[in-house]
């Protein structure tokens, strides 16, 4: 079967094609900053927006995070907290790997995620299959992160498209309500035969 090269289906990493991070991990961080795993917590992720859209490098990112929680910010603490939280987020599912590719003898292929600039530097040396997709989109190249809708727009100029032509798959709903106020279909991501089952109803309207 040939693919649609007007349909687009457009992916989600984290939570969709890649796990969510891995568990253990903010204890194993907040053991290397000395600090307990719910004030780490929280530091990590309130200053995680700004380093996913690309406003803040990894280093900044973890000198902020280090002296939120009033502890010092050494350059071999700081990389070894990053490294950490690389590793964090580096394993896939194996299944929806291969569903994803096999969806491009049908249509185009695309991936939107929210990722800091080095960490999308690590998956794809990790993941080589990301260069067989039609475009990969990270929010810290790009400088825009879900649900701004300025990371779909990036997506639709980059395919060279119209919103409408896209199926927008993600784990998040806040994500996939931003992808639909811009104008794409979007689908909540709960499995892969649910999926499967909205892919193959979407796609003979192309």
């Amino acid at each position: 079967m040939s693919a649609d090269r007007r349909s687009i289906v457009l992916f989600d990493l984290f939570g969709v094609i890649a796990r969510h991070q891995r568990p253990g991990a903010l204890e194993k961080m907040a053991a290397l900053a000395r600090v307990s795993p719910s004030a780490f917590t929280r530091a990590y992720w309130a200053r995680r927006p700004p380093y996913d859209a690309g406003r803040l490098t990894a280093s900044a990112y973890w000198r902020d995070v280090l002296r939120t929680l009033s502890r010092p910010a050494d350059a071999d603490t700081v990389e070894e907290l990053r490294l950490t939280d690389v590793d964090s987020w580096s394993r896939v599912d194996e299944s929806m790997v291969s569903y994803v590719l096999g969806l491009r003898e049908r249509a185009r292929v695309a991936l939107l995620s929210n990722i800091p600039a080095d960490h999308a530097d690590a998956f794809l040396a990790a993941q080589p299959w990301l260069n067989d997709l039609d475009h990969v989109a990270f929010s810290g190249r790009i400088g825009a992160a879900k649900p701004d809708p300025a990371a779909f727009q990036h997506c639709v100029v980059a395919l060279r498209s119209a919103p409408a032509d896209f199926l927008f798959v993600d784990d998040r709903e806040e994500n996939v309500r931003a992808a639909q106020a811009a104008g794409l279909s979007g689908h909540v991501f709960r499995g892969q035969g649910a999926l499967a089952k909205v892919v193959d109803t979407w796609l003979p309207a192309f």
